[in-house]
């Protein structure tokens, strides 16, 4: 467990966060080989730059040689937040993937807030009873167009301030098929019929996305880099380097945001490009999901 005290107030003691990086050591070991981001860090961004001041825990919980939070460490924090992983959640058989389930019920239990994308609406879902499977459609990658709320989601205070159809960065094989009791459907695309969620259960609420509000046009970029093998064997693209030139484009809009050329070439509004727009979600979560329960316990 990685422990950073920086040091926001509410109500005299700072906000405590837990991050858990749901990816294996050896995945995070190729995300540095290729130069790729770890999600965790994105967070820890994120939550520095809007929270200022505040305190943070990051655990690596795919790590089986790593313990867990104890039940009074996860009662100790504001919120969890979990990150994208390359498991496979209905591998139930597989170590990795059956403590982390474990871990959510006892955080549900809890009642601690969470937020997560990608696996995270996959953990959010099957921890309280969902279905999880491989989308028949396939891979959906880069940037999930099209996402539209659902009436439920026009008035969630998760969505609260996004358009009425946005897109959002995205890498993923599988989708939550089936709602748990107490779900609600906050957003859909044509290639993902759950793509924003609200869970509650037992005693938590679970905001969660299949697609990235932490991730930004430079970090994508260097994602589609390192999925560059599975782009072409699926049939995206001719092979790497066409992929590349493709990155290339997106780090160069990184760079300079205002190119109308390189927008209108790669698709990419504000919705992806200010992070006002982008990380509306994440904003949410903090206001309405965090704070509020922190001042509830504080009385």
């Amino acid at each position: 467990m990685l422990r950073l005290r920086e040091g926001t107030m509410v109500e005299g003691r700072r906000l405590r966060f837990c991050i858990f990086n749901c990816y294996p050591e050896k995945s995070r070991e190729r995300f540095d080989a290729v130069g790729a981001g770890h999600p965790h860090d994105m967070f820890r961004k994120f939550l520095l730059e809007y929270v200022p001041g505040c305190e943070m825990d990051i655990c690596f919980i795919a790590d089986l040689d790593k313990p867990l939070p104890t039940r009074e460490e996860l009662e100790g924090y504001d919120g969890i937040i979990w990150t994208g992983s390359d498991l496979t959640i209905y591998h139930t058989h597989d170590p990795r993937v059956k403590r982390q389930i474990e871990l959510a019920r006892q955080v549900y239990e809890i009642g601690v807030p969470c937020y997560g994308s990608c696996w995270g609406i996959q953990m959010a879902a099957v921890a309280a009873g969902g279905v999880v499977r491989r989308n028949p459609k396939g891979r959906e990658w880069g940037i999930a167009r099209g996402i539209t709320k659902t009436e439920e989601g026009k008035r969630s205070l998760l969505l609260k301030g996004k358009p009425d159809v946005y897109c959002g960065f995205i890498m993923h094989l599988d989708e939550v098929a089936e709602l748990p009791p107490g779900g609600r459907l906050l957003a859909t695309n044509q290639h993902t019929r759950v793509q924003a969620l609200e869970v509650r259960y037992r005693n938590g609420v679970f905001w969660a996305t299949q697609y990235h509000p932490e991730y930004d046009l430079g970090e994508m970029a260097k994602l589609v880099m390192a999925r560059a093998p599975a782009l072409v064997s699926e049939g995206f693209f001719s092979d790497e380097e066409e992929v590349y030139r493709y990155a290339e484009k997106m780090l160069a809009l990184h760079e300079n945001p205002d190119s109308e050329d390189l927008r209108a070439e790669l698709g990419v509004g504000d919705d992806l490009l200010d992070p006002r727009i982008r990380q509306r979600e994440l904003r949410n979560w903090v206001d309405y999901l965090v704070v509020p329960r922190r001042k509830e316990r504080e009385g």
